[in-house]
């Protein structure tokens, strides 16, 4: 019985569409830069080759979750990039700043029917994430279905985002609120640069 249950796990651990510390024999390539990417860029629909998933971080749906360039995937993050009606789940472009602790859902339960255990209801559609470039995610912000974070947006920690937000823009809270604009620089900043 023993062995049985030990060969089906090693095969899940082997060919399942997921990272993590739940997932020891891919788990420990993260703790080396040559062999996280060459697995990386193997499970992700695309790892550029400047970013990082460090240990401790999951992702569940890798083969539909697109990560850019100077990307760093910090501990505690998750990833659930699971969709069958999608072809890519979560895009995060370049430069993308991202804190610990990060949470990230494409789907959702469906919980329509009060005759009916949540349990029972299946999944309500996936919808897409999209990290913009240059945006910044604090830790902890938690991300809902079909939402966009703007080019260089910030969200501060701890946020929960259940709609898009523009580009240069501070959002907080719980729902995720815009406080502030961040405004492109103004010429005599261009100039001192």
């Amino acid at each position: 019985m023993f062995i049985a249950e030990l060969i089906a796990r090693i095969k899940f651990w082997r060919t399942s569409d997921r990272l993590g510390p739940d997932m020891p024999l891919t788990h420990w390539r993260l703790h080396f830069k040559s062999k996280m990417l060459k697995l990386c860029k193997k499970k992700f629909l695309h790892f550029a080759s400047t970013a990082e998933f460090r240990p401790g971080a999951y992702a569940i749906g890798c083969s539909k979750i697109s990560i850019g360039e100077r990307v760093v995937v910090r501990p505690g993050t998750h990833f659930h990039g699971v969709a069958a009606n999608l072809d890519k789940s979560i895009i995060i472009e370049d430069d993308v700043l991202l804190g610990s602790g990060i949470h990230i859902y494409v789907g959702n339960h469906a919980y329509d029917n009060p005759d009916l255990l949540i349990i029972e209801q299946g999944h309500s559609e996936c919808k897409p994430v999209i990290l913009k470039k240059g945006c910044w995610i604090g830790a902890n912000v938690v991300l809902l279905p079909g939402v966009t974070i703007g080019e260089h947006t910030v969200v501060g920690s701890g946020a929960v985002v259940t709609k898009s937000l523009p580009d240069r823009v501070v959002a907080g809270g719980v729902p995720a609120k815009i406080i502030k604009n961040i405004g492109p620089k103004s010429d005599s900043q261009n100039r001192d640069t």
